[in-house]
């Protein structure tokens, strides 16, 4: 029997590779569901590829283009945010991908915890904003949760067969972006350009500036927190330029283990959707010749203040790392459209911080509510900024 997918945000980074992994395993796993939010035209194309069983699109403005060109297969085609928090209740469905970026990721990937589906997560935001929640949930339904970013597949692997030794620390590594090593000042006018130009890996726009500001490690820090039932003192982080070492894991004993391989998100994706079994493929190997040096430094949270705001977040529990979750989606999306400054994100994030109303134990309802408020809270940050 084939391992039927549903592929969340199919037409984003992960979504392609994931449907790449498809492509290559056609006898191992099927496309059962593809969503999208607005991007009709690639979400037709692959409808045509794979014809899954069904197909989302959450904009409803482009639910009458999907509808008409796919209407001649045997594919059916649903529009709206509830239609995508729906669709995985699906008995076709044996695994969700829930490679939807940012908040709109958690209500659909909570349904499907429900609903008893094993999840493959590359929505880090899910487990930041209501990690609580999400693993509780998980435990009560008996449902695993397969890490799909690379640093937390890393973690995963190194504990395979370690899950009753302690772990003393685990360190998650970080590219450091393309401006590594560079100071504030010079960072003053960065352009959205520099700021997506990656050094190692190809990513969507908001987790490549993520990257860039190490947010995206800061919401790592806190995932894995959720994912491995951390103290946070126990997770630290190290720049490594090279991303080859993915991440690592210090035992009692003082031993550590590493997870190495290329930058290649479709590794982790295949491990996630795959586990335990490793597939034979022909992806690029590690050739050590052109890597004889790897090498680690310390981050500068001076100067790339986001990853000490994280660590602020989760230590202050409750609500906060879904104020600042939703702070950064607004500031990035800011700066992507020219409104702010690089150096902004990070002031707009703590403001934010400083001015939404914190909740101390919240329900999902104070979540939702949390991320609209603060969304509206950022907005006026930035309004006010450019006056």
């Amino acid at each position: 029997m084939k391992k039927r997918i549903a592929i969340l945000g199919s037409t984003g980074s992960i979504g392609t590779q994931t449907l790449d992994i498809i492509r290559s395993f056609p006898d191992v796993f099927a496309a059962e569901v593809l969503t999208a939010d607005s991007n009709a035209e690639l979400l037709i194309k692959q409808a045509l590829e794979f014809l899954p069983n069904a197909v989302v699109i959450t904009n409803e403005k482009f639910y009458p283009q999907v509808k008409s060109v796919l209407e001649k297969e045997d594919i059916k085609v649903f529009a709206g945010q509830d239609s995508l928090e729906q669709i995985v209740e699906s008995e076709n469905i044996d695994m969700v991908l829930a490679g939807i970026v940012g908040f709109a990721g958690l209500r659909p990937t909570l349904n499907a915890i429900k609903h008893k589906k094993q999840i493959a997560l590359a929505n880090k935001e899910t487990l930041v904003v209501a990690g609580d929640i999400i693993t509780k949930t998980a435990r009560e339904e008996g449902v695993n949760i397969y890490p799909v970013d690379s640093e937390h597949s890393a973690i995963f692997q190194c504990l395979s067969g370690e899950f009753h030794n302690p772990v003393e620390k685990i360190i998650l590594t970080a590219s450091g972006g393309p401006f590594r090593g560079r100071n504030r000042s010079s960072l003053s006018g960065i352009t959205k350009a520099e700021a997506l130009n990656h050094p190692n890996w190809v990513m969507g726009n908001k987790i490549t500036i993520d990257s860039a500001t190490l947010m995206n490690k800061g919401l790592e820090v806190i995932e894995a927190k959720w994912l491995f039932n951390l103290n946070p003192q126990k997770i630290e982080v190290l720049i490594h330029p090279q991303s080859i070492i993915h991440s690592m894991v210090q035992f009692a004993d003082g031993s550590v283990k590493a997870q190495l391989g290329l930058p290649d998100m479709r590794l982790p994706i295949l491990y996630a959707l795959s586990y335990p079994r490793r597939m034979e493929t022909k992806f690029p190997r590690l050739d050590w010749q052109k890597y004889p040096n790897l090498t680690f430094d310390i981050p500068d949270i001076k100067t790339f203040r986001n990853l000490a705001l994280a660590y602020e977040a989760l230590k202050r529990e409750g609500n906060m790392p879904c104020i600042m979750n939703a702070a950064n989606e607004i500031a990035v999306e800011a700066f992507l459209n020219d409104r702010i400054k690089f150096l902004d994100i990070a002031d707009v994030i703590e403001q934010s911080m400083q001015k939404a109303t914190y909740v101390g134990q919240p329900s999902l309802d104070d979540y939702i509510a949390t991320d609209l408020e603060t969304r509206k809270i950022t907005e006026e940050i930035i309004k006010n900024k450019n006056k």
